[in-house]
């Protein structure tokens, strides 16, 4: 009994975990109270405590999930280069840009995670620097940290871009900026 009991508590709390990743890439960290994100979850206010200690430690365990989710998403590209270029793509597609909640969690919350506690900043720069480790492997798989910076560079020409392209309201500029961006990101990537 206890057994189904620790484990259907995983559950529940992942599904929280995975609800308020969603809610929080559309309606922002700060627009998402806990009644709405466990009613997302299919459960009372009251549940919440049993499994988080505050909406922060939630933010936190989102954000490390949300992460973790983007670097494990690298596994099922095609290897080095083309898979990236693939990525890239993805990545600055309308699609992505038209449905935070299922996207980047970078590039729906990155201001909010920089007035978040450090809990969550943490959380953020350690899957920051797997998704950049993961990018430098496939531009230089014989040596890696040599591509660190270029890295870093494209992961924040990939995020920047979407940004802009979400924040712009004339459509046919903001298709615009994507395009420009994936031709940028491929140039850099050379």
């Amino acid at each position: 009994m206890v057994r189904y009991a620790k484990e259907h508590k995983q559950v529940t709390r992942q599904r929280i975990i995975e609800k308020a990743g969603h809610r929080f890439k559309q309606d922002g960290i700060d627009g998402s109270g806990i009644s709405t994100l466990m009613s997302d979850a299919g459960l009372t206010n009251g549940a919440f405590y049993a499994h988080f200690a505050s909406k922060d430690d939630l933010v936190a365990h989102v954000v490390a999930d949300e992460l973790r989710t983007q670097v494990a998403r690298y596994g099922t590209l095609r290897p080095g280069l083309p898979g990236l270029e693939d990525l890239v793509r993805e990545y600055l597609s309308p699609e992505h840009r038209d449905h935070p909640g299922l996207g980047c969690p970078s590039a729906a919350l990155l201001d909010e995670i920089g007035r978040c506690e450090d809990g969550t900043k943490q959380a953020y720069t350690d899957g920051a620097r797997d998704i950049m480790e993961e990018i430098a492997a496939r531009l230089t798989p014989e040596d890696p940290t040599s591509a660190r910076g270029t890295a870093i560079g494209l992961f924040t020409m990939l995020v920047g871009t979407l940004q802009l392209s979400r924040a712009a309201s004339d459509r046919k500029f903001a298709d615009e900026i994507l395009e420009r961006g994936i031709e940028n990101a491929l140039a850099f990537m050379r």
